[in-house]
């Protein structure tokens, strides 16, 4: 659904002050006891030629939704030529399709993107520097600081390798380089796929400060999910994206919390119109009406008084594959599944800026609008209702829609941080200095102001990187954070702060987070 807002003018106030403490904590988990089997969607492919790559979830942990192509036959790197190149869509298309070429090749540095799987890919690094020199993308490594492997505690015990799953995440470390070349690539190994040890694995990329964590994995829905929920995925500030299945019409969790934003799939082609491409829903998405998760505030659709997934969508379906590379699979291979998107969502959040502090992502797609409609396609029966039909506005198989650029997912008027602030003593006065903000949060900034604390004296610049405050109290002392004596003649400078407009969010909980549940996860 396209919707439109008038621009305003957005600009950084900039407060100096007593130095900013922050805190992150992370949630140990606690065992697991017996789990009762739940009823849900199972994860496999519905599509003959297609493997899933993951068996389906048992009770109590999730599988990965990641489909390979098992009609287009695997190729080495070595038969790969610029006149044969590998099979599926490249970055090139993906930016393409998503209006996503002139940000992919200028932002995203700095910004962090998560992965979390389980079980281990030894070959992930190697893995993904295939992937980018054949796409001609900047190297990723652990030697130059943009690539990372964890355990799910943030430590180097990684857990056993598995090919299915080593499968999957190679697939999403190669979406989220597509996308976001810039973006740095911290990757997470869970223990095992049980709820408890992925669910870890997000608290543990959280805490590391990144902009986005996708999870490309989903298990049946159950009573026991609210806990987990508020354990493992309810993490205001963060683009915690989740896949929404890959068995048709039916939800699963975690994209069923109202935390994440739930990604569903569509089926991408090229098209002789105005874009170049045209969508469908694919067939294969989960979508509906989850029976347990609270509805958020920002959804508003009528026909589901609890959780609709899902919000956005990207390509999924593995008629329409993407082009991967896993030596464990056997080299270039075709894949599709909700796998794909979760990555491509997580990386277009990076793209857009960070998110703001408290706010749920999720919203501001409802906010901004601006996506690509996809009007056609079913991913199963449910009376011809929205929940699995596609049509013209929002719908449970694809959302909101696909990316169309970065503005429906960028906070508008919240640039980030200045950094390098500093502050040069005169008569009376101080000479403000900062460095521009990492992030201008999908626009322009078009100006500054600097305000003293005490006092609130101000100055204000049309874009300028430093001013000069006036009519301060000479001979007042104030401390650096060592705690010595540096400077006077001023007042004491603030941190940054932003003066601008929010997506709205629904209130954050209030509280200490609660400690992992020690029951059924779902």
């Amino acid at each position: 659904m396209s919707t439109s807002r008038p621009s305003t003018r957005r600009t950084r106030t900039l407060r100096f002050g007593a130095p900013l403490l922050l805190l992150a904590g992370l949630i140990t988990s606690a065992g697991v006891g017996p789990v009762a089997a739940a009823t849900g969607p199972s994860v496999q492919s519905p599509h003959p030629g297609v493997q899933a790559l993951c068996a389906p979830a048992q009770p109590g942990s999730v599988a990965c939704l990641a489909l390979r192509r098992t009609d287009i036959p695997a190729r080495s790197k070595a038969s790969v030529t610029p006149d044969s190149p590998p099979s599926g869509y490249g970055p090139a298309d993906l930016q393409s399709a998503y209006a996503l070429t002139a940000a992919s090749a200028s932002r995203g540095a700095g910004a962090t993107v998560a992965i979390v799987d389980a079980y281990d890919l030894p070959t992930a690094e190697s893995d993904l520097a295939t992937y980018r020199a054949q796409y001609g993308l900047p190297a990723c490594t652990v030697a130059n600081g943009c690539f990372a492997k964890v355990d799910q505690n943030g430590g180097s015990s990684l857990p056993a390798a598995d090919a299915g799953w080593g499968g999957e995440i190679a697939l999403d470390i190669e979406m989220v380089s597509a996308i976001c070349p810039a973006c740095h690539i911290l990757l997470l190994e869970a223990n095992s796929p049980s709820g408890h040890d992925v669910g870890t694995a997000v608290n543990t990329a959280v805490s590391r400060g990144v902009v986005a964590v996708s999870n490309s994995y989903g298990g049946t829905e159950g009573s026991g999910e609210g806990a987990f929920d508020a354990a493992y995925y309810d993490h205001p500030g963060v683009a915690v994206t989740a896949s929404a299945g890959d068995s048709g019409y039916g939800t699963e969790f975690p994209a069923a919390s109202p935390h994440v934003i739930a990604v569903g799939g569509t089926a991408l082609s090229h098209a002789a119109n105005a874009r170049g491409w045209t969508e469908t829903a694919w067939t294969g998405t989960g979508s509906g009406c989850s029976p347990y998760a609270a509805k958020p505030a920002y959804q508003a659709d009528a026909g589901c008084a609890h959780r609709t997934m899902n919000d956005v969508s990207a390509v999924a379906d593995p008629g329409t594959p993407v082009a991967v590379y896993s030596a464990g699979l056997g080299g270039w291979v075709g894949a599709g599944g909700t796998s794909v998107g979760a990555p491509i969502i997580a990386a277009t959040y990076a793209l857009a800026g960070t998110p703001a502090p408290g706010s749920y992502p999720a919203s501001l797609l409802y906010e901004n609008g601006g996506l690509n409609d996809v009007v056609s396609g079913s991913d199963g029966s449910c009376g011809g209702s929205y929940l699995c039909t596609a049509g013209v506005g929002y719908d449970g198989p694809t959302g909101l829609g696909t990316p169309n650029g970065i503005g429906s997912f960028s906070v508008a008027g919240l640039p980030g941080a200045p950094t390098d602030v500093s502050a040069t003593p005169g008569n009376a006065s101080a000479l403000v200095s900062w460095t521009a903000p990492s992030s201008d949060g999908g626009g322009p900034i078009t100006g500054y102001t600097a305000t003293s604390s005490p006092g609130g004296k101000t100055c204000t610049t049309g874009g300028g990187l430093s001013c000069t405050v006036g009519g301060l109290t000479n001979g007042t002392p104030t401390r650096s954070r060592s705690g010595r004596r540096t400077r006077r003649a001023r007042d004491r400078p603030r941190r940054p702060r932003p003066r601008s407009r929010r997506a709205p969010s629904p209130p954050r909980r209030r509280g200490r987070r609660r400690a992992p549940p020690t029951g059924p996860p779902w």
